[in-house]
C-alpha cells in the first residue's frame, strides 16, 4: 500500500514540474510520467485491463505531443558550446528521473503473477456463475458486457476521445497557412 502513496507523491511532483518548467519537451516528459505512473498504480491494484488502456493512451499522447513540439518549435544549435549550469542540472535530474522510473517499472512488473498462474479472486465466480446468470454462449463477452459493462464503456470512451484528439491535431483542413 505504501507504493501507491509513493506513486501519488511522485505524480504530484511530476505534475508540478510539468506545469512550472519552461521547456515544452520536458513538460511533456513530466506529463507522460504522470500518466505512466497511473498505469503502474493500476497494475499494483490488480487492474491490468485499465493499465493497458492507460499505457496505450499515454504512448499515443506523448508521441503526438512530442511530434507537435518538434514540428512547431525551433531548437537552438548547442553542439560544440559549453553547457550552462542549469542545463547540467536539468540533464542530471532527467537522467536520475529516468533511472528511478525504470526501476519502479521493473518492480511493478515483478508484482504481477507468473504467466498462467493468475490470481482468481473475482474471475473464479465469473467462470462458475457466468453462464447461468448471463445466459450467453461466450463467457468472455458476457463478462465484458454484463459484469464489467461500465468499465468497458469507460475504456471505449477513453480510446475514442484519444482518437478524436489525434485526428484534431493532425488534420489538414481548417489550418491557417
Amino acid at each position: 500500500m505504501i507504493e501507491l502513496y509513493l506513486f501519488l507523491a511522485f505524480m504530484i511532483i511530476a505534475a508540478i514540474i510539468a506545469t512550472e518548467i519552461k521547456d515544452l519537451l520536458a513538460a511533456v516528459i513530466s506529463l507522460g510520467a504522470v500518466g505512466f505512473s497511473v498505469a503502474i498504480m493500476f497494475i499494483f491494484v490488480q487492474a491490468p485491463d485499465l493499465a493497458i488502456v492507460q499505457i496505450v493512451v499515454e504512448i499515443l499522447t506523448v508521441v503526438v505531443f512530442v511530434a507537435v513540439i518538434l514540428r512547431t518549435t525551433h531548437i537552438d544549435e548547442t553542439i560544440g558550446k559549453k553547457m550552462r549550469p542549469t542545463q547540467i542540472l536539468a540533464t542530471v535530474l532527467y537522467t536520475g528521473f529516468a533511472i528511478l522510473f525504470l526501476l519502479v517499472v521493473i518492480r511493478s512488473f515483478n508484482e504481477l503473477p507468473a504467466f498462467g498462474h493468475a490470481i482468481m479472486k473475482v474471475a473464479s465466480s465469473y467462470v462458475q456463475l457466468g453462464l447461468g446468470q448471463t445466459g450467453g454462449a461466450n463467457l468472455v463477452a458476457d463478462v465484458i458486457l454484463d459484469y464489467r459493462a461500465l468499465d468497458t464503456l469507460g475504456e471505449a470512451t477513453v480510446l475514442f476521445t484519444s482518437v478524436i484528439g489525434v485526428v484534431a491535431l493532425i488534420r489538414k483542413s481548417g489550418r491557417k497557412k
